[in-house]
């Protein structure tokens, strides 16, 4: 069983729990948590966990919630955010009436990560640029709206289970 009894509602319960348990003030676990969720929407898989933890330190946000908030991105959303923010980047850079072209994106970071390893920048500015400007320029706007709305909500959950904790204590 993948979920514990009770579906995504106890799940969630669970989740807030757990950041609760972290050291810090609710204000600190909730702008942890946002800068992982918002880095979720960057294309730089592979260096999600590392730009959370520096977001998190430059915010003074918890590090380890911002490692737990890199779970917004995630094999069942990774798709639909790639193609949210790229198209979200075509649009914004004017380029959103270029015939819609398949983009394989495993092939685009293989590709990427090979041009890194290598230092093959012909390559890299080739096949991988024009993919990955539009994404950094569209994830803009999502990193934005997610790190607002993820941290309202996990400030407010947060501070709910505090008081309710602190109202059993007395």
């Amino acid at each position: 069983m993948i979920w514990p009894e009770g579906g995504w509602k106890r799940y969630g319960q669970y989740i807030l729990m757990r950041l609760n348990r972290l050291k810090g003030t609710p204000q600190e676990i909730a702008a942890g948590v946002a800068c992982g969720v918002a880095i979720s929407f960057t294309p730089f898989v592979g260096f999600h966990f590392v730009l959370a933890a520096i977001t998190a330190w430059l915010v003074r946000g918890n590090i380890l919630a911002s490692a737990l908030g890199t779970a917004a991105g995630n094999p069942w959303t990774f798709p639909f955010i790639w193609l949210s923010v790229l198209y979200t980047g075509r649009y914004v850079l004017g380029t959103g009436d270029v015939p819609s072209t398949k983009v394989d994106f495993l092939s685009v970071f293989e590709k990427g990560m090979h041009a890194l390893m290598t230092f093959d920048f012909t390559m890299f500015f080739h096949d991988i640029w024009p993919i990955l400007w539009p994404m950094m320029v569209g994830c803009i706007p999502f990193y934005i709206i997610s790190w607002g709305v993820s941290y309202y909500l996990f400030k407010i959950a947060l501070e709910r289970i505090a008081r309710r904790r602190k109202e059993k204590k007395l």
